[in-house]
Parts: C-alpha cells; structure tokens; sequence
C-alpha cells in the first residue's frame, strides 16, 4: 500500500460515536455488557509484546469494535532520527489490529540515548516543523496510511517560536497531508497556563483536518508565583470549561469521534461510560436540524479524506 496514492475511509458506520481508553480493569465488563461504543482505543506501547492478557483481551473487543491506536513514544518532534526498533514494533501493533485510526503526540521524548517519561513541548520554528514533517512523512510511509497529530498541553513557552501553534499544525498538515487530533482539554489547559483564549485559539485551529477529539480531566494547582497552572492529569471527569468548548466545537463542525482520556485514579466503568455518553448526547443534540451547521456533516472514525503527498 503506497499512502502517496492512497486515500484512507473507515467502514465504520455506527449511530454511537464517542468512545473511551481501554483499560484493564474494565476487560471483563465490557465484554459481558457490549456497552453502546463508537469505539475503543489503546496505547500502541501497551501492546508491543508478543502475547499475554493484553493481546487477548483486546483481540476479542477489536471483534465488536472500531479500534484507534494511540502512540506516546515516538517522540515525533524530537531533533534525533525517530527510533526504528519502536517504528517496527508499532507497525507490528497497526498490522495486527488494523485499526481506524492511529495518532501520535506534537512533542519529544528522548535525546540521544535519553528517554524521558513525559511529552516535551517544542519550539514553533522553521526548522522543528522541518523535523516534525520528516518524522510524519516517515511514520505514514511504514504504516501505509494518514496518521493524526495532537495537540499538545503546554506549560512552557519557547521565546525563540516564530509562529503561533494553529500556524505550526496547519503547516504540517499542508506538507504531510496528515489529520489532526484535536484535544479540546490540552486547548483549555494551554490557553489558562499561558494567559489566552481558549475559544479564540480554537477559532484559528484547522478544523477541517481534525478526525478525532480528546477529552479529559485536569488538575488546577498553584505556580511559584502563586498563578493558576492546570496539569493535563487525565485523573478526573471533564471540567464544565471542556465541555463548554466541545459543545461549541460540535455545533460549528458537527460530530466527530470524541474519545474520553481516564488514565490514572481509572474509575469504577459505569463512570467512565458515562462519559461518554455525555459526549454522544452532546453530538446528538447539536448535530439535531436546526442546530447544526449542514456545511458540517457527522464525520466517521477515520474519515478524514487526505490524500498523503
């Protein structure tokens, strides 16, 4: 499959279209209940080894669900190579479980021999969207299909950035034809920490490119100056901000599929669904006649319709 030529459409048709991470705590549940899902989704690192309760486990969930693989460990925007042994073994995860669709981070992880266990912001430079459009060019040749880029939430900004962050997504977008994961409480998070709109930002974001949405909670602390900081902890439900600014999103671009981000304190999954059953109330209502914007149809898991070049 050569992704130069290859447009990439999901056969996804499901009336449901949030989904959640999935958790090990919530293997069993699941499978005995069949929750109404649009789909689930994974981090590629969790499920890199050969075999095991893992691979079984998600195995027969992928059997009755659309599947999203969601990578942290490529470190895309990293100056150094992207590391081929990780690429090799992500391939492996995609061409195993094929899923609809697979995104990665706009941060940096490792230098040199260095790994950290964080997602590291990058400066808004001529030169880094270089790297970043090198690695993603890289990623969707070996995979054979689009990837998405996520926003990141940032608590630095770099003094030497030469463009605002929509400039730098739109940009890679154009020289990759990659989608873009748009994370709605890495928005909120970002805007509060560096002092603006959460809404306007979201106004310049390249919302055509957007094939899926994050939402999560955060933590609200205090810096050494005694300012707000919130931390993007995915400990929590979403914040009554979050939502605000989803619904907003949902009404000017219609439904897109919305996943809820639970990744540490993982609640009980009668909580967790709720969740998103809050998102898919939130697409239904205002993807209703009249509420909607028609120039905006429901958008599928994986939908997007690039063309990689």
């Amino acid at each position: 499959m050569n992704p130069k030529n290859t447009r990439y459409r999901s056969p996804l048709n499901s009336s449901s279209r949030a989904g959640v991470g999935l958790k090990p705590e919530h293997y069993e549940e699941i499978l005995g209940a069949h929750p109404k899902l649009g789909f689930f989704e994974v981090h590629a690192e969790n499920y890199m080894g050969d075999g095991g309760p893992p691979h079984h486990y998600l195995t027969k969930i992928r059997e009755n669900y659309p599947l999203s693989v969601h990578g942290v460990g490529l470190s895309i925007g990293s100056s150094r190579p992207l590391d081929a042994s990780h690429l090799a073994r992500l391939k492996a995860v995609h061409d195993r479980y094929e899923p609809e669709l697979f995104s990665e981070h706009l941060a940096w992880s490792g230098h040199g021999d260095t790994y950290f266990p964080d997602l590291l912001p990058v400066p808004y430079t001529a030169e880094t969207l270089s790297l970043v459009v090198e690695h993603i060019d890289q990623v969707q040749e070996t995979l054979g299909r689009p990837m998405l880029l996520e926003n990141p939430a940032t608590y630095i900004s770099f003094e030497n950035s030469e463009m605002p962050e929509t400039t730098f997504l739109a940009e890679i977008v154009r020289q990759t034809s990659c989608g873009l994961l748009l994370d709605i409480n890495n928005v909120f998070v970002s805007a509060t920490n560096h002092g603006y709109g959460a809404k306007e930002y979201l106004d310049d974001f390249p919302m055509d490119a957007v094939d899926e949405i994050h939402l999560a909670g955060h933590a609200t602390e205090t810096d050494d100056a005694g300012a707000t900081l919130l931390i993007d902890a995915h400990d929590r439900p979403v914040a009554d901000p979050v939502w605000d600014l989803y619904q907003s999103v949902v009404a000017e671009e219609g439904s897109i599929p919305t996943l809820i981000e639970w990744d540490a304190d993982v609640p009980d999954w009668p909580i967790l669904f709720a969740e998103a059953v809050s998102a898919d109330k939130i697409m239904t209502e205002m993807s209703s006649p009249g509420v909607a914007d028609p120039s905006h149809p429901t958008r599928e898991i994986g939908s997007h319709d690039a063309v990689i070049g």
